[in-house]
């Protein structure tokens, strides 16, 4: 039984047809990964979870030698994060800091700006440990040659993987 009120029928309907899925959109960037997170998403959350480890290592005593060496900032901390790369407080924090902003880039469309601002950075971090006279004042983090070293890497992997992320996003949607 059904009736009409002000031109709309009433009552008794038939059963709605099943709705259309739209296609499934890859993930803006960085192309489409394992639970809708972009690659740009997935290296971030990467990258920022080896900083978390190297932070909180830099407190540990056995992962960084030298502990009781450990100081607030400069040269004369000389604790070693894996008996190889100085480490201090402020360093540790720096560390931990940049660990929170890439997991949290992790989360939102801020991965290519960690990734690629984050890593160029770094290449102004390796650029400083090389002008800086690491016996100096001024030598505040402190870095040596192994920190140097790690940093350029870290700038060039981070770089990579942002650059390659955009990439990816780019080729995804042009594909859609």
């Amino acid at each position: 039984m059904s009736y009409e009120y002000k031109g709309q029928t009433m009552g008794k309907t038939q059963a709605a047809a099943p709705a259309q899925r739209a296609p499934r959109q890859p993930p803006a960037g960085g192309g489409s990964a394992a639970g809708g997170r972009s690659l740009l998403q997935i290296f971030s959350a990467v990258v920022g979870l080896a900083f978390l480890l190297a932070g909180v290592g830099g407190f540990i005593p056995g992962i960084t030698s030298n502990y009781d060496d450990l100081s607030l900032f400069g040269t004369d901390s000389n604790a070693e994060l894996l008996g190889l790369f100085r480490v201090s407080i402020l360093h540790n924090i720096v560390h931990l800091l940049f660990a929170i902003g890439l997991l949290a880039a992790a989360r939102a469309s801020w991965s290519k700006l960690f990734l690629i601002g984050g890593g160029v950075g770094y290449l102004g971090v390796f650029a400083y440990g090389l002008i800086v006279d690491h016996d100096s004042d001024a030598n505040f983090l402190p870095l040596n040659d192994a920190d140097n070293f790690l940093h350029l890497g870290l700038a060039l992997g981070m770089i990579v993987l942002g650059v390659v992320g955009v990439a990816l996003a780019k080729q995804a949607v042009s594909r859609a």
